[in-house]
């Protein structure tokens, strides 16, 4: 199993990052404030105006630290990694895969039973905790319906009716999503997803962890030697990871929305952490990017079991296994791909 590294965010504007002997130096107005052994990382993000030396990214990508650049909001730009990991023989029957509809269709169902499996949890959870803050009534309604959705799919082959399912199982959740915000200020309301750019602050907060989680998966596919591009619920789009996207499904609801949640409910995040601009697209301050980052990080810690192997291990840790078994799948050495779905 993959030990659990951090991941260094670099958010503060004009940040300069350079390699000494084996440590990341971050450097602003030419002051050292940080100093990391670069054997303790993961990855490292950089949201904005952030600069890295020739040197560092090179040692990065031959020691399999993936630098990842997104714009100061979360917006992904570009990546910088080492050669490709992995057995060719895997990647073949990969694209081999995802060029058989039939077989492409089974991996797509599952993406998608996770996806709806956990936002029913979500939900659940939502009335467990605050029966008495939402509609009781509304929220089993809206479970019996993602339920109905998972029935739907099956045993279902067609493309394009699970990716309809999908999209009905999403609007039933996101319909009823807004009685999970226990918090009475009404700048937090939420009517609907949006994106590109989000509107409300809640779609800003949703958008930025779905970036990071998406990050966190596509490095998890490449240690285990799948092409982050290749999907098999998201069609192939140049410049897009589209395995990873898939794989997201599962950890949607699950990390980014109960995460945003309890930011927004445990009043660590506030209305005035954003600023609107003229165009309407709000955007998170430093600080409050830094808190959720910090979140985040320490959500990546927590231990839970997993639901398929019955092992304990970090939330962060989830995602490389969900890859491993997709990988052990692909391969033919398991029957069928379990999505991850908490109970």
């Amino acid at each position: 199993m993959k030990k659990l590294l951090n991941t260094l965010f670099v958010s503060t504007q004009g940040a300069y990052l350079s390699k000494e002997g084996e440590c990341a130096v971050i450097k602003i107005d030419k002051v050292e404030k940080v100093r990391l052994p670069l054997h303790m990382l993961d990855g490292i993000i950089c949201f904005g105006q952030i600069t890295c030396s020739p040197f560092l990214m090179g040692h990065c990508a031959a020691n399999g630290v993936t630098v990842t650049f997104l714009t100061e909001y979360g917006k992904f730009l570009c990546q910088v990694q080492g050669p490709t990991k992995g057995n060719i023989l895997l990647r073949r029957a990969q694209y081999r895969q995802a060029d058989n509809y039939l077989q492409s269709a089974m991996l797509a169902r599952s993406f998608v039973i996770g996806k709806i499996g956990n936002s029913r949890v979500t939900l659940a959870r939502a009335l467990r905790d605050h029966p008495d803050k939402i509609d009781c009534e509304k929220m089993h309604y809206a479970q019996q319906l993602l339920a109905g959705c998972i029935k739907k799919l099956g045993n279902e082959t067609d493309q394009e009716r699970i990716r309809g399912i999908e999209g009905e199982a999403a609007r039933i959740y996101f319909e009823v999503f807004d009685q999970c915000i226990t918090s009475s200020d009404p700048l937090f309301c939420f009517n609907g997803r949006n994106r590109r750019p989000p509107v409300d602050r809640v779609n800003c907060l949703l958008s930025f962890l779905y970036t990071l989680v998406t990050h966190d998966i596509r490095s998890a596919l490449e240690s285990c030697g799948l092409d982050p591009a290749a999907g098999f619920l998201h069609k192939d789009r140049p410049g897009r990871p589209s395995l990873a996207l898939d794989m997201l499904e599962e950890f949607r609801s699950y990390i980014a929305d109960r995460m945003a949640l309890s930011l927004i409910n445990r009043g660590q995040i506030h209305a005035n952490d954003f600023t609107v601009s003229a165009t309407g697209a709000v955007l998170m301050k430093d600080d409050a990017r830094k808190t959720l980052l910090t979140a985040y990080q320490k959500r990546k810690q927590d231990e839970i079991e997993h639901p398929f192997i019955r092992e304990k291990m970090a939330v962060g840790l989830i995602w490389h296994m969900q890859a491993m078994l997709l990988a052990r799948y692909i391969r033919g050495d398991i029957d069928i791909y379990p999505p991850f779905v908490w109970r």
